[in-house]
C-alpha cells in the first residue's frame, strides 16, 4: 500500500528462556548472524514516550504501515511490514523483518527488500508470501517504478536451509506483471497470497479498479514464475472504487481450525471462502463458495450489500494480512493501525504505525460471519490479577478496578440483563451503528446502557475513553450495539477521536454480553461478543498516563444490571529487539 546481552553463559539463558525470542536474539548476537541495529531497541516507557506499546509490535523508531507476507517456516513465524529506514513519516518503503516464536516476542533481522532496483526503485510495497510445493518460500510484492506505475515481482530467500531467512534476493527476471490496458497502472497492487487449484496451477490476486469499480484481478500459473490474467476478474463491485491489499482464503463451516489458502474441499464438512478488500479506509470482506475448476466466486452478498457492511474492525484498522500457521492449525490475522496524531508528532516521538495484537480468525457459528480473538499465546503476558463474580451494577454508577496496571492491561467482563421489555425501541431499526453511537455516545444516558468499561481514564475522569454497550428493542427482537467513544480521552490538541461502533449478532435475552479490552498505552483493542464484532481505537492521555491511569466499570443506564465475572491482568512487557 502507498500510504501506505555482559553474556557470562548462553546456555544458561537458553534453559532459562527455552525457545522464547529473547534466548533467539541473544544467540544470534553472539554467534555472528547480522540483526538490524535498531537504536534504543530497549526504549523504555517513560515521560518523553508514554505512547509507545509495551505489548503491541512495532519497531523502535521510524514510519511502519501494512503487515507484508506473514509465514511460519521452519519452526519460526516470519512478519514482514511496510518501513521507512530512515524517519518517521512515510517514504522511502522498505520489507522490514522480524521473527519469533510464539507471535508475542520478536528480534528485528536485516531489512529484506530495499527499493534498488528500476522496477522498485520508488518503493518495494506491499505484498504477500507463499510456500511452494518444494518447501521453498517466495514473496510477491508490489514495486514502483521510475514512472511510478506499479509492477508485480518475486524474491526468494538466498539460502533456504536458513530458517531465519535472513537473506532475500530478487528474481533476475523482474518485473514479472505490469498493468493491464483495462486497469490504473497508478492503482494495480498489493498481490495475494497464491494458492493452487485441483489442475495444480497457481492462482493469485491482485487489487486494482476497472471501469471505477473495485476489483481484483485473478492470475494462473504452473511455476509461480510465469503468470497469465483470467478473462474475469475473481470478483467486482460496481458500488466500489479501488480495492487495495487484497486476501482471499477459506474458512471451515462448524470447526474451529484454519485452513491453508490451498485447500478446497475437507471430508464432511463445508467450506465457505473469504474475499476482503481495503478501502475506504476500512477493511471489508465477503464470503460464498468458490468453484476451483472454474474460478467462479458465488457471493453471500456484495460488498456494502452485506449484513452490517461486513467490516474485520469497526475502528482504526487497515491493510490486513492473514496467514495459515500449519504449527497451531490456525488461521492469523495482523492489521496495521495508523496514527491520530500529527505529523509534528511523530516527528517528536520519532516514529509512527502499529500492528495489532494478531488475532485467530473462525467463521461464526450461523456461519454469516468471521469472529476473531487475540491468540492464545497473548496471555503469557498476563500477571497481577483482580476477579470477581456477580457484583451489582446499579443505574447511574461506575466502580474501580483496581491492583492493576491500568495503562497495560488485559481486561475480561460479562454483563447480565434483566427487564428486558424496559429497553429502548430502535427508531429506525436499520441505522449506520457509527452515526448511532455518535448520536448516543458515553454520556448520554438511557435504559440499558451505555454501560461497558472506562478506559485510560484520569482518576476524575476529565480524560477516558468509554468502551460500552446499549441494548434496544425492535419490532421482534433486540439488538445489541457495541461503542468505542474517545471524544474526551485527551486534552492534546489536534487529536483525531472518531467515535465508532457496530452491532453484535447476539440476543441479550439468551446470551451473556461480553466484552474482551486490551490495552496498552496509546491502543485500546475491544472485542465485544466473544469476538463477533471488533474495535480498535489510539489514544493519546496527557493526564491518564503510565501509573496515573485508572480503570472502571460504569453503567450511565438507568436499569441496573450485573456484572457475572470480571478478571482483569496487568500486562508484562513483550520482548521486541
Amino acid at each position: 500500500m502507498l500510504f501506505k546481552t555482559k553474556l557470562s553463559s548462553l546456555n544458561i539463558l537458553m534453559k532459562i528462556y527455552g525457545f522464547c525470542v529473547f534466548s533467539l536474539c541473544c544467540f544470534l548476537i553472539f554467534n555472528g548472524v547480522q540483526v538490524e541495529a535498531f537504536k534504543n531497541h530497549t526504549l523504555l516507557l517513560n515521560v518523553s514516550q508514554p505512547y509507545r506499546t509495551a505489548y503491541h509490535f512495532q519497531p523502535s523508531k521510524n514510519w511502519m504501515n501494512d503487515p507484508n507476507g506473514p509465514m511460519y517456516y521452519k519452526g519460526v513465524y516470519h512478519f514482514f511490514y511496510q518501513f521507512n529506514p530512515y524517519g518517521p513519516l512515510w517514504g522511502n518503503i522498505s520489507w522490514a523483518h522480524a521473527i519469533s516464536h510464539d507471535l508475542i516476542n520478536w528480534v528485528h533481522l536485516d531489512i529484506a527488500l530495499v527499493p534498488n532496483e528500476p522496477y522498485d526503485i520508488n518503493g518495494c510495497f506491499s505484498g504477500s508470501a507463499t510456500i511452494l510445493p518444494n518447501g521453498e518460500p517466495a514473496i510477491l510484492y508490489t514495486g514502483v517504478d521510475g514512472n511510478l506505475h506499479q509492477l508485480q515481482n518475486l524474491a526468494f530467500p538466498k539460502n533456504i536451509s536458513d530458517p531465519l531467512l535472513n537473506e532475500w534476493v530478487k528474481w533476475s527476471l523482474n518485473p514479472i506483471l505490469s498493468p493491464p490496458d483495462e486497469s490504473n497502472p497508478f492503482l494495480y497492487r498489493d498481490p495475494s497470497t497464491g494458492w493452487m487449484g485441483p489442475d495444480g496451477e497457481w492462482r493469485v490476486v491482485i487489487g486494482t479498479q476497472i471501469d471505477h469499480q473495485g476489483a481484483a484481478i485473478l492470475y494462473k500459473s504452473k511455476d509461480f514464475q510465469s503468470w497469465t490474467m483470467s478473462p474475469s476478474p475473481l470478483q467486482l463491485s460496481n458500488i466500489t472504487t479501488f480495492w487495495e491489499c487484497p486476501d482471499f482464503y477459506p474458512v471451515i463451516c462448524n470447526g474451529k481450525s484454519g485452513l491453508d489458502t490451498s485447500v478446497i474441499s475437507v471430508q464432511g464438512k463445508d467450506i465457505k471462502h473469504v474475499l476482503k478488500a481495503s478501502f475506504n479506509n476500512q477493511d471489508y470482506y465477503i464470503m460464498g463458495k468458490y468453484d476451483p475448476e472454474s474460478d467462479h466466486y458465488d457471493v453471500d452478498a456484495d460488498f456494502m450489500k452485506s449484513k452490517g457492511w461486513l467490516r474485520y474492525d469497526y475502528g482504526r484498522f487497515y491493510a490486513s494480512k492473514s496467514f495459515y500457521d500449519g504449527d497451531k492449525k490456525r488461521r492469523i490475522l495482523w492489521s496495521w493501525v495508523c496514527e491520530g496524531d500529527t505529523a509534528p508528532d511523530a516527528i517528536e516521538k520519532g516514529w509512527s504505525g502499529l500492528q495489532t495484537i494478531p488475532r485467530s480468525i473462525q467463521l461464526s457459528k450461523n456461519e454469516d460471519q468471521l469472529v476473531q480473538w487475540p491468540v492464545k499465546e497473548l496471555e503469557k503476558l498476563r500477571t497481577r490479577k483482580v476477579h470477581f463474580k456477580n457484583k451489582k451494577l446499579r443505574g447511574r454508577s461506575m466502580i474501580e478496578i483496581s491492583g492493576i496496571t491500568a495503562s497495560q492491561a488485559d481486561v475480561e467482563i460479562t454483563f447480565r440483563l434483566s427487564k428486558h421489555k424496559h429497553a429502548e425501541v430502535l427508531v429506525p431499526e436499520v441505522i449506520d451503528p457509527q452515526l448511532l453511537c455518535t448520536q448516543k455516545n458515553a454520556s448520554m444516558g438511557g435504559k440499558f446502557g451505555p454501560f461497558g468499561l472506562l478506559v485510560l481514564a484520569s482518576k476524575d475522569l476529565t480524560e477516558h475513553t468509554a468502551v460500552f454497550f446499549r441494548v434496544f428493542r425492535t419490532a421482534n427482537s433486540f439488538r445489541v450495539i457495541m461503542c468505542v467513544d474517545p471524544s474526551r480521552s485527551s486534552s492534546k490538541p489536534l487529536i483525531d477521536k472518531p467515535i465508532y461502533g457496530a452491532f453484535l449478532a447476539l440476543d441479550p435475552r439468551h446470551a451473556k454480553i461480553s466484552l474482551r479490552t486490551l490495552i496498552d498505552h496509546s491502543i485500546v483493542e475491544s472485542f465485544g461478543g466473544e469476538g463477533l464484532a471488533c474495535i480498535t481505537s489510539r489514544i493519546y492521555p496527557v493526564l491518564a498516563v503510565g501509573e496515573q491511569a485508572h480503570l472502571f466499570a460504569f453503567n450511565n443506564g438507568t436499569q441496573s444490571l450485573s456484572i457475572s465475572s470480571l478478571s482483569a491482568w496487568s500486562m508484562k512487557k513483550a520482548q521486541i529487539v
